[in-house]
């Protein structure tokens, strides 16, 4: 119901504004044969039929408009005038015909928009005639009140042809009044699905339009996925060679370990708080490891999830593609039923020809019987003098009169019936316009669906640069780890650096010397800076304290070593102070 206000609303926006403009470009009265006129009254026959609840009658059931236009009278004085003016029209016996007077009526007296205000207003009594949904007692109702406002400008003079459009027979002919409204009826309704034909088929080419552009990107988000599917084999081959690289060290940082395990032996008490930190590195390499590798399964995991994504894309532009087939179809049969109800329209409108003809003839018969039986009554007042010698006479006469009676008679309930056969004939296509018109509703839901999934795949592609936006953080991450790792690398190295330094400590606590341990120190002795992965500790061999690289990049000979070792700038100075004393 909410589509069909809308589209309600939009259809009186353009037939207002289209007449509003047509009429100021004529520059005279309109008169009620004026195209966009007559449009203008089927719209607001449409917008105030929506909604309409049906009554009960003695011949079935009946919608009319007559009821919720007869309430004005009562809330405004002033249109009563206009609905006894329509009571009192001799022609006028439906009451559709007398509601589509009462709106040519008050467009005349320029307060259409005011009596309808008017009736918008008390809901209560609307509520009687309309629907909880309908187009009178929402909103879209008060925004088509506030445009009928712009007709005021117009002036109209629809006295003589509205009434002949309304009043089109009169009392001997209402039979075919009837028909001929509902013929105008059923063309008025062509257009407008002419009009909606035309609407579907823009609708279908832009979803062509789009469905070309969906499939270009389809296309580009395949290379895409082309592309991540090589780099993820890249980065699958780097992580295995980073891998082969760390088992690589651990074996050399095992077999280092187990010899040195054999040769310190003796000096294990020592050497036991330096083996728990090897411990606490390898385990921590083993965990960045298999942080690693649930990382690769999680990209695997994700990629895995992309193909899936996209294989459902290409499922549901498939499925589009279908249904723009079954669309087409369908509009070409909506074609083919029009093509055929026009047809239809055609030979009714010459039947109808046809059949007035006919009825002109009857009438001139008629015409001429008349006149024949007013000289029948003068013979008769003649012939009354000699009655004895015309009785036989008169008699025959009067039983071929009665005999061409009796045909006429017939003609004319052959007539009757082929009346009572069109109307059966307009009912059907009536039911056929109905059909028609449940069509297009579908057809309408199928294309706010086709949105709806247009907006879902809009929605994916967004995904889908999000997770290109993850694989870039992704690669972002490795490359982090593979510094994690090249740094692992040179601490593995440093590692084997201290275990020297902790062989050169053990000879010098062998000698006696004191040995500083590592926890011990974090900042260098002589320049106070702090240690880091690229400022490493050194033991001086001397006094056994730790110093920064800068601090202790001297080598002398000492009485433990008589090989040159690692000495600070003091021990440095000092040495070579005994060295000069003692010369010998």
């Amino acid at each position: 119901m909410a589509m069909e206000r809308a589209n309600l609303l939009n259809m009186a926006k353009l037939s207002i504004k289209g007449l509003i403009e047509s009429a100021l470009s004529f520059g005279r009265t309109l008169d009620s044969d004026y195209p966009p006129l007559q449009q203008f009254f089927v719209v607001m026959e449409h917008c105030l039929k929506h909604g309409l609840r049906v009554k009960k009658s003695f011949l079935g059931f009946n919608k009319s408009l007559w009821g919720p236009l007869e309430l004005v009278e009562k809330l405004c004085p002033e249109a009563a005038e206009i609905s006894a003016s329509v009571r009192d029209l001799p022609g006028l016996k439906t009451p559709l015909g007398r509601a589509r007077a009462w709106l040519r009526l008050a467009l005349m007296q320029k307060r259409l928009a005011d009596y309808l205000r008017l009736l918008i207003t008390r809901k209560d009594l609307l509520s009687d005639f309309y629907e909880n949904s309908a187009l009178m007692l929402e909103e879209e109702g008060a925004v088509i009140v506030g445009l009928l406002v712009g007709l005021n400008v117009i002036d109209a003079n629809l006295c003589v042809k509205a009434l002949f459009y309304i009043c089109f027979r009169c009392n001997r002919n209402s039979q075919i009044a009837s028909i001929l409204d509902q013929k105008n009826y059923v063309e008025e309704l062509n257009r407008q699905l002419n009009s909606t034909v035309h609407g579907l088929q823009g609708r279908v080419d832009s979803l062509e339009k789009s469905n070309s552009k969906l499939i270009e990107e389809l296309a580009i988000a395949k290379n895409n996925i082309i592309k991540l599917q090589e780099e993820n084999q890249q980065l699958r081959s780097e992580n295995s060679l980073i891998l082969m690289k760390t088992q690589q060290h651990l074996e050399v940082t095992q077999g280092d370990a187990s010899v040195e395990r054999d040769t310190y032996k003796q000096s294990r008490q020592g050497l036991d708080e330096m083996y728990s930190e090897a411990q606490r590195q390898l385990k921590e390499e083993c965990q960045l490891r298999q942080d690693v590798e649930t990382e690769l399964l999680v990209q695997v995991s994700m990629k895995q999830e992309m193909e899936m994504a996209m294989k459902l894309l290409e499922k549901d532009i498939h499925e589009k593609q279908d249904t723009l087939i079954g669309l087409r179809h369908q509009l070409d049969e909506v074609k083919v039923i029009n093509v055929e109800m026009y047809q239809k329209m055609q030979s009714s409108d010459e039947e109808m020809k046809k059949k007035n003809d006919v009825i002109t003839r009857l009438e001139e018969k008629t015409n001429q019987i008349t006149a024949t039986m007013k000289q029948l009554e003068q013979r008769l007042q003649e012939a009354e003098k000699h009655r004895t010698s015309a009785e036989e006479g008169t008699r025959r006469f009067k039983l071929d009169f009665a005999n061409k009676a009796d045909s006429l008679q017939r003609q004319i309930e052959h007539r009757e019936k082929q009346l009572q056969q069109l109307e059966t004939d307009l009912k059907i296509e009536r039911e056929w316009r109905q059909t028609l018109q449940n069509d297009l509703g579908r057809e309408r839901d199928t294309v706010a669906q086709l949105s709806t999934e247009a907006l879902q795949i809009n929605g994916l592609k967004k995904e889908f640069h999000r997770l290109q936006d993850e694989n870039i953080q992704l690669k972002t991450v490795c490359e982090d780890q593979e510094q994690a790792l090249e740094e692992l690398g040179s601490k593995l190295s440093e590692s084997k650096l201290k275990i020297a330094d902790i062989k050169e400590a053990n000879k010098a606590l062998q000698g006696g010397q004191v040995w500083l341990k590592d926890k011990e120190a974090s900042h260098c002795k002589l320049c106070e800076k702090e240690f880091s992965i690229s400022r490493r500790k050194h033991h001086c061999r001397n006094c056994g304290e730790i110093f920064c690289n800068s601090c202790s990049d001297n080598e002398l000979p000492l009485p433990a070593s008589p090989k040159p070792v690692r000495v600070c700038d003091t021990c440095h100075a000092l040495l070579l102070q005994r060295c000069s004393s003692n010369p010998t």
